[in-house]
């Protein structure tokens, strides 16, 4: 059953996408070029590798024959023998065997080969973390009489920290440190020599590529502190080995990578939760120059940043907008006349009549599905002011942000401008709604991200490195940003949301035109303040000072 799900799943990805990454991937790689190979003895541990964090072990047993649990239903299980072939056909991974070895070779215990053996034939459950193939493992090695310098253990037990989803493979390995003394674990040579010598180097670039852009997320990590386990723990089992010294930088290299991931996301995880999901990886953080401490402390702690979020893009009705009059639908108030229609909540009762007479009960119907019953016609118009009428007409949409990189908004207002716009952008994004970002600065300097529904996040991170420093004008960002929500159709329910650290004059004949854009245009401007204490101006619906 383990290898149909395990199929199932692989066959659903491109293993080939997946697998090449990893310290799996490595040790094949160095395991299969540059260490000797070994073939086991009578009570030998193997393990195989049947996909990413999935393995399968037994017991050597002699004459090529492996001592193993083979699932055979759902949760239902045997003890068998088999080949070497049959023990690794569910592997996806190159089909390699692992054997329990010290510096000498393959080590194992008769002891261990004759319960394995004695075992052939046992029916029971079988679960993937409960009395499975590894538990059955070490069961068997517990049957050994060695008895291995505990001072020895003790310096072993520390090398195979690593744990994959199914934990008992480590404690098979700990067990065979233990009983058989093995401090190493090398490949056994089942198969061609010529397939073996086939195996290509690392892609060690391709490796760091891959962890470098991994989203950090606690599923992530867990992953990359298992690769820098693993990897710590072979470094210490190669150490005595002669393997080529750029193989050594390379695993090296890779092992301060993972612990660099590692320290990065430790540094960062309050950034990361005030941002939910926004898949940062560790080259986006690693490229941007912000203080991500302050940048989470000022959007988790600030209030207002939070419920102005909530405000963006037509889920929130200013106060000025409630006190605008709005002219609704015509509603349907008044008796106008009678006309033909499939209304039958104004039905005349001339009609009704017809539902009591068994013949013309079928009229009625008849008239009903073609809308020729005759009815009452309503017609009338009612202005409606305040929040009613606009709550009618509120909608969900995109929004576009103007954002003063002026000198003056450098170091704790940018801090606050930042937070603001990462907190928005968090929210679209979980809401599959758009958000156009216009950094400005002086007349004529303008610079623009378009962040689509999917995440973008890191892009938007990257994009607010930028700045002008000079002066201030607000005139040529708001009228783009009107020229946004008037022209590209996914902006077309957009609001506006300025944000600056003061006040800057518009002229009478733009305060005008703005004036009448908002009005045909149906949109609002927000003003956020980042330092100052100004709470009203000639353009805005709201002003809210940080």
């Amino acid at each position: 059953m383990l290898g149909t799900i395990i199929k199932s799943v692989a066959s659903k990805l491109n293993p080939f996408a997946v697998i090449p990454t990893g310290i799996k991937t490595i040790k094949y790689a160095i395991d299969s070029l540059f260490r000797d190979k070994v073939i086991p003895v009578e009570g030998s541990v193997l393990y195989c590798d049947l996909w990413v964090a999935v393995e399968h072990s037994g017991i050597y047993v002699g004459d090529g024959k492996i001592s193993n649990i083979e699932v055979e239903g759902m949760a239902e299980a045997a003890v068998r023998r088999c080949s070497a072939a049959s023990f690794t056909s569910k592997s996806i991974l190159g089909r390699k065997i692992y054997v329990s070895c010290d510096k000498y070779g393959a080590v194992g215990d008769n002891s261990v080969a004759s319960h394995a053996d004695s075992r052939v034939g046992e029916r029971s459950f079988y679960g993937l973390v409960i009395k499975n193939c590894h538990q059955f493992s070490q069961e068997c090695v517990e049957q050994s009489q060695q008895v291995i310098d505990p001072s020895l253990w003790d310096k072993l037990t520390n090398m195979v920290t690593g744990e994959t989803w199914e934990p008992t493979i480590g404690a098979l390995k700990r067990a065979a440190h233990k009983n058989l003394g093995a401090t190493k674990w090398r490949l056994w040579n089942w198969q061609n020599q010529q397939e073996q010598e086939a195996t290509p180097e690392p892609d060690w670039q391709a490796q760091e590529n891959y962890f470098k852009n991994l989203p950090l997320n606690a599923q992530s990590i867990q992953q990359i502190r298992e690769q820098l386990a693993e990897a710590q723990a072979y470094e210490q089992e190669i150490a005595d080995e002669n393997i080529p010294e750029h193989i050594r930088k390379h695993l090296v290299s890779f092992r301060k990578l993972m612990q660099d991931v590692s320290d990065t996301y430790e540094k960062t995880k309050g950034f990361l939760a005030a941002c939910g999901g926004a898949n940062f990886c560790y080259a986006d953080l690693k490229n941007s120059s912000e203080d991500f401490s302050a940048l989470a402390n000022t959007m988790q702690n600030n209030a207002q940043i939070k419920e102005l979020a909530r405000k963006m893009g037509r889920t929130y009705i200013s106060e000025e907008k409630k006190k605008q009059t709005k002219i609704p639908q015509a509603s349907k108030s008044e008796v106008h006349g009678t006309h033909r229609s499939g209304d039958v909540m104004r039905v005349l009762p001339s009609e009704l009549v017809n539902l009591e007479d068994e013949d013309l009960e079928m009229l009625f119907y008849a008239r009903l599905l073609e809308k020729q019953l005759l009815t009452y016609e309503l017609q009338g118009t009612t202005h409606v002011v305040g929040e009613t009428t606009e709550t009618h007409k509120q909608r969900t949409g995109p929004v576009v942000v103007c954002l003063d990189t002026s000198g003056s908004m450098q170091g704790a207002p940018m801090l606050k401008a930042k937070a603001l716009l990462l907190a928005i952008a968090n929210i679209l994004q979980k809401e599959n709604r758009s958000l156009h970002v216009l950094l400005f600065g002086a007349s004529g300097e303008i610079r623009e991200f378009a962040m689509v529904a999917k995440n973008e996040a890191a892009g938007l991170l990257q994009f607010l490195q930028q700045g002008f420093g000079g002066g201030t004008d607000f005139e040529t960002p708001l009228e783009r940003a009107l020229n946004i929500i008037k022209t590209e159709k996914d902006y077309q329910k957009a609001d506006v949301l300025m944000i600056s650290d003061g006040d800057c004059q518009l002229s009478e004949a733009f305060l005008q035109k703005l004036k009448t854009q908002k009005s045909i245009l149906d949109c609002s401007v927000y003003s956020v303040l980042c330092s100052g204490s100004r709470v009203a101006d000639s353009f805005s619906d709201e002003v809210v000072v940080l």
